[in-house]
This record gives structure tokens, sequence and C-alpha cells, in this order.
């Protein structure tokens, strides 16, 4: 009988409020330039094409209060706050209209970003996963219950670092709404339960230091509180 010959690494899990019972991951897609006004701080133009995904491996997730250490190989390690969307059932081509009976709910994430290493590759018009697939480089919050939460509309989205606001805008600024992302995405892939979605981030990202505290919260979706600790 085969057996495996390494152990196989646990799957994340996401705490869900209200309850002992715990989301495991399966995928994270994040949605790129979301809102219009990071979009012109990045120096790019708002497109209303289609919307645009990169990926995170499942082991970048990690919870609310951890400290995640300053990524290697940057000089140039950014804060990105974003809403997350968790899939709670399978969907695969599902229109705008029933998109959101697909969530099993709602929660506040970081997309943590090497920027330098983002841009230079960008530049050479190549793939810049290593810009973005980084290692503990998406912390997510407790999932609200979509039931709870409501419908993603004009929520308030705020970070601040060190007590400072840095992000603050409203779910009504998303280029692309939760059900045409949910929809969109679905003709790509087959959408799963623990599928999470990273729906992108408002203006004013920007570096992060080894001490720094980023705290945010979203209207509704609860908080989310992480400590950038010392490169490993």
């Amino acid at each position: 009988m085969s057996k495996l010959i390494f152990p196989a690494a646990p799957a994340p899990t996401l705490a869900i409020a209200g309850s002992d019972d715990r989301i495991p991951v399966q995928r994270v897609f994040c949605v790129g330039r979301n809102y219009e006004e990071h979009a012109k701080e990045m120096g790019q133009q708002v497109e209303r094409d289609e919307p645009f995904y990169f990926t995170k491996s499942p082991e970048a997730v990690v919870a609310d209060g951890s400290t995640i250490p300053y990524a290697s190989a940057t000089q140039n390690y950014h804060y990105e706050f974003e809403l997350a969307v968790v899939i709670g059932a399978p969907a695969f081509r599902v229109s705008r209209d029933e998109a959101l009976s697909k969530v099993y709910g709602y929660a506040c994430a970081l997309d943590m970003t090497r920027r330098d290493l983002q841009l230079m590759k960008r530049a050479k018009q190549l793939p810049w996963d290593i810009g973005k697939d980084i290692e503990f480089s998406a912390p997510v919050g407790v999932v609200v219950p979509a039931a709870q939460f409501g419908t993603p509309k004009a929520q308030r989205i705020e970070m601040r670092q060190n007590g400072v606001t840095k992000q603050d805008s409203t779910l009504g600024h998303l280029i692309w709404s939760v059900p045409e992302i949910i929809s969109h995405l679905s003709t790509l892939y087959h959408l799963r339960p623990g599928d999470v979605i990273l729906t992108g981030t408002p203006a004013g990202v920007g570096p992060c230091q080894p001490g720094d505290v980023l705290e945010g919260t979203i209207e509704g979706a609860g908080s989310l509180k992480v400590t950038i600790g010392q490169p490993i």
C-alpha cells in the first residue's frame, strides 16, 4: 500500500464569528486594481473591460492578531487592505443575480506585496508572482456570515498604520462589484466552498516596517490586526 513520503501540510483554516467551527481554505484569488483611485496611484488606467486576477497560495493565509515577518528579498513591503469574500457553495458560470447566494461570508484581509519586485517584473512584462504570492502575505480576519453582513454596497473600509489612517473608502467604489467578480471568476474556475476572493484595495497603499501595527475595519465585517515582525 502506498503512503505519502512527506507529511501533508495541514490546510489553513478561517475562524467564524460566533462559532467554534472553522472554514478550510482552498484557493485564494485576488482582484487587481479594483478601485479607481488605487489604479491611478499605481500609474494605471481604469478599465471596465473585464476584471483581472492573481493568486496566492493557501499557505499565505494567517489569522487575525498574528505577527507576520517582513518579507525577504524586498526593500519596499506594502500593505493593501481589502474585503475578503468566502465562497460557501459550488459556483460555475453563475449569473450576477445568483452570485451572492454562493457566498458563505465576508472578512477583512490584507494583500501584502513586495512592491519593488512586482514593479520590476511588470516593467519587463513578466509575471509578478514573486511580488504577491509570499509566505504569510494574506492575513484574513474572522469571517462574518453573509446573512449577518448583508449585501456588499457602500460599507466603509478603513486601514490604519500605527494608529494613523492610510486607507479610507467604501465598497461602493469597487470598479467591479462582488456579484460581478464572482460571476466572472466562475466562468474561469469551478469555484468551491473554502475559496477566498480578495476584492481589491482602495487608494492609500504604502510601505511598512518591522514593528508597525496594521489595523483595519470594514463596516459589518469586523476587523483585522497584524504586527510586522523582523525578516526571517
